[in-house]
């Protein structure tokens, strides 16, 4: 699908007034709903927001129709993904069931040219961002160390490092503010990733060099089994005003809201602003991966509160009392949900092992003597097994 990445409307002055970003407010205590920005309720009503609606102002029936069908498919993507991985088919996968409007409605709001750091949940803005489907998994499988060329998509291999793209990011947007162009970092990241020092380093440098880089913070309430209660005594968007960076709380699960807050603060930094902290505020109503059982940490009235918040839902809402998602459209979705799913699951399955040797592949630009007498170690020892090649 195509979302026009330009608002409709924009604002003056040397850089884009962001209302409550530009304050480098604190807001109340509390994790709660408090100074959240919502465009769209849990029930699917829309809600008028001086400071946002601008920027949404082209997202009509079709377009909202179209982000709902992105969520679907993500939705049924990680599904599948789930699955393959219960039938052994992939070794790991982070779900990211819950995610989806953050995830959708920030990669949209996304140009070509700018480029996305991320952690090892985001696959919906892989998705958005073109990879292919089997580029999803491929690591995952361990048929390769990465999963796509970062310069095919503009958007680094997931990060299992936690917050260390932060950094990678910054120091990105320092490089773009050099070509002097007007693209812009994005980095995705964890609430737990936050108690990291890479993420406090990477705001420090932003702020100090007004670098064009967006933090995208997606609070989905658990850093693995801890909630982020533990480590947040105040939301999480106001750690980044000490630093020198605005910020701003978005429903997480309200990818009009998403998209909106998204806009405004590319805009910010294309226009000589500087970095914006978001902080979007969803759930993760799954496993922190296929590895974890979440029922031994949290109990089963939170999920349901959050079920009743669902992302997909509250669109679904919407657009039924628009008259907009008939049957037909409904169908269609799905259809097209299966079908992606079906084409994920034929090109994973059918992957070839590589070659055991491929691991030494790209570890240096140029010949290194230690890596090759890694390699001629280890083919020594392939070698001791049935077969040269160790299989």
């Amino acid at each position: 699908m195509t979302i026009d990445n330009q608002p409709a409307t924009r604002r003056g002055g040397s850089h884009t007034d962001l209302g409550a970003i530009d304050e480098l407010r604190l807001g109340d205590a509390g994790l709660g709903d408090l100074g959240l920005v919502r465009l769209l309720d849990a029930h699917g009503v829309r809600h008028e927001d001086d400071r946002y609606d601008a920027w949404v102002s082209d997202i009509g029936t079709d377009q909202l129709l179209a982000l709902y069908e992105d969520m679907q498919v993500i939705r049924r993507i990680d599904a599948e993904a789930t699955a393959l991985q219960r039938q052994g088919e992939l070794g790991l996968w982070p779900p990211l069931l819950g995610q989806e409007a953050a995830q959708i409605g920030s990669g949209r709001a996304l140009r070509a040219d700018d480029f996305v750091f991320s952690s090892y949940r985001e696959h919906g803005v892989a998705y958005c961002r073109g990879a292919g489907l089997v580029d999803l998994l491929r690591v995952w499988r361990g048929t390769t160390q990465s999963g796509w060329n970062p310069y095919d998509i503009n958007m680094a291999t997931p990060q299992v490092i936690i917050g260390a793209q932060t950094l990678h990011a910054t120091g990105y947007a320092l490089g773009i503010q050099a070509d002097g162009t007007d693209a812009v970092a994005v980095a995705y990241f964890g609430d737990g990733a936050t108690s990291e020092g890479d993420v406090n380093e990477a705001l420090i440098f932003a702020a100090t060099y007004a670098a064009p880089v967006i933090f995208f913070c997606q609070n989905n309430q658990y850093a693995i089994s801890e909630p982020v209660s533990l480590q947040a005594q105040r939301p999480i968007a106001d750690r980044a005003p000490g630093f020198g960076v605005p910020s701003i709380r978005v429903d997480g699960n309200d990818v009009l809201a998403v998209l909106a807050v998204t806009r405004a603060a590319l805009d910010r930094a294309r226009t000589g602003g500087g970095p914006t902290f978001i902080e979007a505020v969803t759930y993760r109503m799954g496993p922190h991966t296929t590895a974890d059982d979440p029922t031994r940490y949290r109990d089963a009235a939170e999920l349901d509160e959050w079920r009743g918040k669902d992302p997909l839902a509250r669109v679904e809402a919407f657009l039924d009392a628009q008259g907009a998602l008939t049957e037909e459209r409904r169908q269609a979705v799905a259809a097209k949900a299966d079908a992606v799913a079906a084409e994920m699951r034929a090109g994973i399955t059918t992957l070839a092992d590589p070659d055991p040797l491929t691991v030494f592949d790209n570890v240096y630009a140029e010949p290194h003597t230690g890596l090759s007498r890694q390699r001629d170690h280890y083919s020594r020892y392939l070698r001791t097994f049935v077969g040269s090649d160790g299989r």
